[in-house]
């Protein structure tokens, strides 16, 4: 079967400490390449956007030091700030996975970690 390229989004929330910005980025982008069942070969590279408050740890940098670091030694990370919104939520790191899949697969999005509120339809996916 044919691959195509897709877009993989999630986002988790967390608190401005190394550790939080860590574990939360592993277990986001954890649940996207278990779900999706991707592997090192299938990530082109993956976009992170921080909110302002966050400041303590990029996560591309948090990314390459947790359990998935080895999976994405490799792939292209980039992270940048997400332009700030009267309102909206604080505490956000979100990223955008781009990825060969078989062609019609459906990309498994994840939000977790009060990030579900973002986007409802993504999040009532059962992430293990």
């Amino acid at each position: 079967m044919a691959k195509r390229l897709y877009g993989i989004r999630g986002a988790v929330c967390c608190e401005n400490t190394e550790t939080s910005i860590l574990n939360a980025v592993e277990d986001v982008c954890w649940h996207i390449l278990q779900n999706n069942s991707l592997t090192a070969q299938d990530i082109v590279s993956i976009q992170f956007t921080i909110t302002a408050d966050l400041d303590e740890l990029n996560p591309a940098a948090a990314l390459r030091k947790s359990k998935c670091g080895e999976i994405v030694k490799d792939t292209a990370l980039f992270c940048s700030a997400e332009p700030f919104v009267k309102g909206s939520l604080s505490h956000v790191v979100r990223l955008l996975v781009t990825a060969y899949m078989e062609d019609g697969a459906k990309p498994v999005h994840c939000y977790t970690g009060g990030a579900e509120v973002l986007r409802p339809d993504f999040a009532s996916a059962k992430h293990s």
